[in-house]
């Protein structure tokens, strides 16, 4: 059951994040260590005050020249104001992290989804036959905290169970993960060769026309049987209907920010869905 006063509660204070300027107490030290030993001119504004700006500019899907003049407006305290093409190159520059420790016996749920590159509508498509195709979200979500661990951007050609590896290491790098929970897309020997490899246990629907084979890997013929002989007990035994909180994040995403990215260079595009994604956590921990 929802607890609505604490819903809304966390969303006032969204509002409250995206336009606080409390940064600006700790402007001078940052600034100092990231001009320490820099060559060439020195930095005017820090990362954490430029990545508050990207934050701001996702959520109300600003463009950069708006995004200058809501600076302007609020934050009186700053001196200068930083260009809006100075916001645009510093926060394609950043290194924007999403994979926090969480701590032991981790499991994953792993999914993709698709994002449009560009804001046409449907009449465009129709009428005109204009496709500009989509982004390959693929992400890796805690089951438990709901937070997005992983996340990889590819073109949609890029098929999801080649992603497997990517995902699960980035999530090993600071956590101790226990299982994974994936649909049929990510089965193959490869990657329950991987999973086995690394004692992590595979909750991955096999296709229903799967045979037992000595070439296959182990685990995946003990998957296999185990879900041939009852497939609702294999999917009680690995906790298998977990497997919607990434498709809750996708949704959650997509209604925040939009299904499209406004980036126009892959490099952008991929910046900005991290920008979108280190929001969705940071909401996920007022909830």
């Amino acid at each position: 059951m929802v607890d609505w006063p604490s819903y809304n509660e966390s969303l006032v204070r969204r509002g409250q994040v995206l336009l606080d300027f409390d940064v600006l107490g700790g402007w001078d030290h940052e600034l100092s260590q990231m001009n320490l030993a820099k060559v060439g001119e020195p930095y005017c504004y820090p990362d954490s005050f430029i990545q508050l700006l990207g934050y701001m500019r996702a959520y109300f899907h600003l463009p950069y020249r708006q995004t200058q003049g809501v600076v302007i407006a609020h934050a009186s305290k700053v001196l200068n104001i930083p260009h809006y093409s100075t916001i645009n190159r510093r926060l394609n520059r950043l290194e924007i992290k999403i994979n926090e420790k969480l701590g032991n016996d981790i499991v994953i749920a792993l999914d993709s989804t698709g994002i449009k590159v560009a804001n046409r509508g449907e009449w465009m498509h129709h009428k005109w036959h204009v496709r500009k195709g989509y982004l390959k979200i693929h992400i890796a979500v805690d089951i438990k905290k709901k937070r997005i661990l992983s996340l990889e951007v590819t073109s949609e050609e890029v098929h999801d169970g080649k992603m497997l590896k990517k995902l699960v290491d980035k999530v090993s790098e600071n956590n101790n993960l226990k299982g994974i929970l994936a649909d049929g897309m990510y089965d193959s020997n490869n990657n329950f060769r991987y999973l086995s490899k690394n004692h992590i246990n595979p909750g991955i629907k096999t296709r229903s026309n799967s045979k037992v084979r000595s070439t296959n890997c182990h685990a995946r013929n003990m998957s296999v049987v185990r879900q041939q002989t009852n497939l609702k007990r294999w999917k009680r035994s690995v906790s298998y209907g977990y497997r919607w909180i990434a498709e809750t994040a996708f949704s959650s995403i997509k209604r925040t920010f939009g299904e499209h990215v406004t980036a126009r260079k892959f490099s952008h595009m991929v910046k900005e869905i991290f920008l979108k994604a280190a929001l969705y956590n940071m909401f996920n921990r007022m909830a």
